[in-house]
């Protein structure tokens, strides 16, 4: 029995130490602020261009950033997710309006790219989710957010969430 809680103890400890939490990446956005409204321009109303994005503090290590667009607040199982991207190139620490870049995934819609804030009532909270990473991703065009995610697990070193508003009668 003295083996066994033993043996239990070591293997927490390994467990605890083993995985260390990803450090924080800075994610910010010259349309808006943390917590605040999301211009319409970037929306189902406006011109569905992406948002400019600016990301701080990146580790040394950093072989590509990848980004995920969600909508938690969506009225399907799971949320709802906008946009996901990958291989953002670390040394250009920012991506401008409507950017467009070989490595997106599928949004959900099933469809490749961005797709414009458009909550059927109220107001949602976008989450804008960045994830610096050590490696560089081959992976299918038709990769959802779930997918990615997957893919992800054992390269994140660090990650940082911006987070956005809108509803339909905000202008």
């Amino acid at each position: 029995m003295r083996i066994l809680i033993v043996s239990l103890a070591a293997i927490a400890i390994i467990a605890i130490t083993a995985f260390k939490p990803a450090k924080g990446l800075n994610v910010t956005s010259s349309a808006f602020t943390n917590n605040g409204m999301i211009p319409t321009k970037y929306s189902c109303l406006g011109q569905e261009a992406s948002p400019p994005l600016t990301f701080g503090d990146i580790p040394a290590g950093t072989k590509s950033l990848a980004l995920v667009v969600h909508d938690p607040d969506a009225p399907m199982k799971g949320g709802f997710t906008h946009w996901v991207i990958w291989n953002i190139d670390p040394a250009t620490p920012s991506i401008p309006e409507n950017y467009k870049n070989d490595d997106e995934g599928l949004n959900g819609m099933k469809q490749k790219g961005y797709k414009g804030m458009c909550p059927p009532e109220g107001t949602h909270h976008y989450h804008f989710m960045v994830y610096a990473l050590d490696v560089k991703l081959n992976i299918d065009k038709k990769t959802d957010k779930a997918a990615l995610e997957k893919v992800m697990i054992g390269h994140i070193l660090a990650q940082g969430d911006l987070v956005g508003t809108f509803n339909k009668s905000y202008k």
